[in-house]
């Protein structure tokens, strides 16, 4: 017969590794083979309370056997809250409406809606709950842990997918032909110094890159503004760090540096160029010094360039931000961004496993706002708009060149 303590180690091993109905026959078969006094003996090396082995020696003696695997008899132990309490699912349901809704008499209307809360509110209406019990409930009727997403665009614009449609279209044509296709914008302007950079990077084990706690613009060295131009056909992107403003003059400037750099040699027989921009910014619809801009370079060069302009509220969709814009965010999480030089690198070293190759360079120049472009010199632009929404699709003819 094994002693008290070498007893009590065989329930330490065993009775974890068992559920609740097997604890019970082990315990019970036990103090059988115990003899007089085994009950008293084996609940005290297991633990257990004596009605327990009372329990499993009956289903012993009866020779008891749970249909489907359960450990309990279909009804049994105790039964969940909602069951005598008939009000609590109701109470909890309108807890989340009101609060949800925006209905001012919510006691939840200006807080956090976390389950310890609930439960306080729940037990002081009258249902007393643990936060436990309000997590299992607000599964049950299908409530998640849930941030918000972005989905709303403004005002959408009838004619929203026929001008989707247009740019693919369009865009397919061009590319099919071997012409140069580019979609432009300008990415978030960036502090510069040491300041924080969403996401993480791998550092010693405490040893984190220490910024600054405060992001003040007055404490930074300058603000960085990026404005990309993203080469469709060639998976490529050439991005030009601004440090003054975000113009017209600007976007096309950069636009003449890709076509220098990397454009012409690309394309060197190319006669016409398609722009997919936004409607709205330094290269919107309705901006003017944007059209007399790229009626300067289109003279320089000799390009027919052709605009296609997204609809309102529809920026995301355009091929620059997640095609490059995003990929670029990837590259730099978790880094500050110190310097100009950091900048320009962290952008020009952004590559993918889909081939996307970026460069990039300081444009140190200045671009003043406020540039007002005359009615006289808008009518000099050789503007062509198409039949299908001129404002956002038309073309821009260099003067030296007869329209084809």
């Amino acid at each position: 017969m094994a002693t008290d303590q070498e007893l009590r180690q065989r329930y330490l091993r065993l009775l974890p590794q068992l559920n609740e109905r097997e604890r019970r026959l082990l315990v019970a078969a036990d103090s059988l083979e115990e003899g007089r006094g085994g009950i008293s003996r084996v609940a005290r090396a297991s633990g257990l309370c004596r009605e327990t082995i009372y329990h499993g020696l009956r289903e012993l003696a009866a020779d008891d056997v749970v249909a489907d695997g359960r450990v309990r008899h279909p009804g049994g132990g105790r039964k969940c809250v909602e069951t005598h309490d008939a009000g609590l699912l109701p109470a909890l349901e309108q807890l989340l409406t009101t609060a949800t809704r925006g209905d001012p008499a919510s006691a939840l209307q200006w807080s956090s809606k976390s389950c310890g809360k609930l439960a306080a509110e729940l037990t002081a209406q009258g249902h007393p709950v643990s936060y436990g019990t309000v997590r299992r409930l607000l599964k049950a009727l299908d409530y998640r842990l849930q941030a918000t997403r972005k989905v709303l665009e403004g005002s959408d614009h009838p004619d929203r997918e026929a001008q989707f449609q247009h740019i693919h279209v369009t865009a397919q044509e061009r590319l099919d032909a071997g012409e140069p296709v580019i979609s432009v914008d300008c990415k978030k302007k960036e502090l510069v110094g040491p300041f924080a950079n969403k996401g993480r990077e791998y550092h010693p084990t405490g040893e984190p890159e220490e910024v600054n706690v405060y992001d003040y613009p007055s404490e930074a060295d300058g603000k960085a503004i990026p404005y990309g131009v993203y080469d469709v056909g060639a998976n490529e992107g050439w991005v030009s760090v601004g440090v003054t403003h975000d113009t017209a003059a600007f976007a096309v400037a950069t636009i003449r540096q890709w076509w220098d750099r990397l454009g012409q040699p690309r394309y060197p027989r190319a006669t016409r160029l398609l722009i997919c921009a936004d409607g709205g910014g330094s290269n919107g619809s309705r901006c003017r010094l944007w059209k007399r801009e790229l009626q300067e370079w289109a003279d320089d060069t000799g390009l027919t360039l052709s605009v296609c302009h997204f609809p309102p509220g529809t920026s995301k969709w355009n091929k620059i931000e997640h095609r490059l814009f995003g990929q670029i965010s990837i590259n730099w999480r978790g880094k500050p961004l110190v310097s100009y030089e950091v900048v320009v690198e962290l952008i020009g070293h952004t590559t993918t496993q889909t081939g996307l190759r970026v460069q990039a360079a300081l444009d140190d120049r200045d671009y003043p706002t406020g540039i007002k472009v005359t009615d006289a010199e808008l009518a000099e632009v050789q503007l062509t708009c198409e039949e299908f929404h001129g404002e956002w699709n038309y073309t821009i003819r260099p003067h030296n060149r007869a329209p084809s």
